[in-house]
C-alpha cells in the first residue's frame, strides 16, 4: 500500500501531479497524470500535451490512491524507477 511514508520507493505512474516548486518557473502549475518516469525526469500528461519535468530541482504535490497528499521533492529520487525499491528511505 502506498502512503506518504513510503511514497519515495512507490510507482509514480498513475498519480495526478502538481509542480509546487521548479527551477524552472514556467513549470510551476503544471498537473495533470504522471504517465511516464525515468532516472532524470517524470511526464506529466496534462491537457495540453506530455510536458517532462526535471526532478532535480522540482516539487511534486502527489495525490495518493487513499485521497491523501503528499509533496515530494524530485532531488530525492533521482534515480532510476527500477532501484527506487532498494532505497533506505532518512527519517
Amino acid at each position: 500500500m502506498i502512503t506518504i511514508h513510503n511514497l519515495p520507493r512507490h510507482e509514480l505512474i498513475g498519480l495526478y501531479a502538481t509542480i509546487v516548486s521548479a527551477s524552472n518557473p514556467a513549470m510551476v502549475g503544471i498537473e495533470g497524470i504522471v504517465v511516464d518516469e525515468t532516472k532524470s525526469t517524470v511526464v506529466v500528461e496534462t491537457a495540453r500535451g506530455c510536458k517532462r519535468i526535471p526532478k532535480k530541482g522540482s516539487v511534486f504535490r502527489l495525490h495518493l490512491p487513499d485521497g491523501m497528499v503528499a509533496e515530494l521533492d524530485g532531488s530525492a529520487i533521482t534515480v532510476q524507477p527500477e532501484r527506487r525499491i532498494t532505497m533506505r528511505i532518512k527519517d
